[in-house]
């Protein structure tokens, strides 16, 4: 932890200058940095559902916009603040660079977060309730002990794959109350996969910090030669649904072919030179493949969204 992590840059200064005591640590724990690519993900599902000339009219524009505030800030928000209490880090985070020392009420405001999200959730049609009840409920087993399943290898990969994967993107969708079809249910299932490709990825350059607490991630354990791999292979077979998506659709699927090569591009050469490559540059690594993601979302976007 840095030696003062509250004046870090201008940002913090000026954050801390207007929520003054704890109350910017708390917002800098729901790591507001990952909301913008959270809430396009999430927004994603939407789109699908009504198609761009239904964003255009705005038909069932409110809905959709509530099911994204109430997934993006409550849910993954409270999600990552209740990570944080448990965790524990003293080095850098994902989108959050020298986090603050823990606020003394992390906690209950995690909890609070994500309860209110749930009773939020009520609003909005079944299916949206379901998926939300669903993350909520993996949310705790993921970060807080006894459970902690995000130190047990292969179920922290289970978890994320389905939850940010696939149920992310049909938040949207079901706030909308449109029934799921196969060719789109099998567009939001194929982000099980390509998620399952990213999830590793995010692991490597926290190596260190994970042996240190005794975390056994599934990059930790099957190390990062097998866990390249195995994102090479995920990625593939998230394609190959895609792909699948497009012929139940008719759709052409060419375009697909650019997010295919931005994802090889980024991990082709990972996997060829890892052995070499610092903390840093695994860290670079990372946020490449999350251009990578946005990306295929918006290909996705272009070539599904009719």
């Amino acid at each position: 932890m840095v030696a003062d992590a509250r004046a870090l840059n201008a940002w913090r200064r000026w954050g801390y200058r207007l929520l003054p005591g704890e109350a910017f640590s708390y917002l800098l724990h729901m790591r507001p940095a990952e909301w913008p690519i959270m809430a396009g993900h999430t927004a994603l599902g939407y789109v699908l559902a009504v198609g761009f000339g239904g964003v255009a009219r705005g038909e069932r524009l409110g809905q959709a916009v509530w099911g994204l505030g109430i997934w993006v800030v409550l849910l993954n928000g409270g999600t990552l603040a209740i990570n944080s209490v448990f965790d524990r880090d003293e080095g850098d985070i994902g989108y959050l660079i020298a986090p603050p020392r823990l606020p003394r009420h992390l906690l209950p405001f995690s909890v609070a977060l994500l309860a209110g999200g749930q009773l939020a959730a009520l609003t909005l049609p079944p299916p949206f309730q379901i998926a939300y009840a669903i993350c909520f409920a993996l949310s705790i087993l993921y970060s807080v002990p006894p459970f902690r399943f995000k130190a047990v290898a292969g179920v922290d990969w289970l978890i994320n794959m389905w939850g940010f994967g696939t149920l992310t993107p049909f938040a949207t969708w079901a706030a909308t109350g449109r029934p799921l079809d196969l060719g789109h249910g099998l567009v939001l299932l194929a982000f099980c996969p390509l998620f399952a490709g990213l999830y590793p990825l995010t692991q490597l350059y926290q190596f260190d910090e994970d042996r240190r607490r005794g975390d056994r991630t599934l990059a930790l354990i099957i190390g990062m030669r097998r866990s390249l791999d195995v994102a090479i292979g995920c990625i593939l077979l998230a394609f190959a649904l895609f792909g699948w998506a497009a012929v139940v659709l008719r759709v052409g699927g060419v375009p697909l072919l650019l997010p295919l090569a931005a994802w090889l591009w980024v991990v082709v050469p990972w996997r060829v030179g890892y052995q070499s490559w610092t903390a840093a540059r695994h860290q670079q690594g990372m946020y490449r493949a999350l251009a990578a993601w946005a990306v295929t979302d918006l290909v996705v976007l272009l070539v599904f969204a009719r």
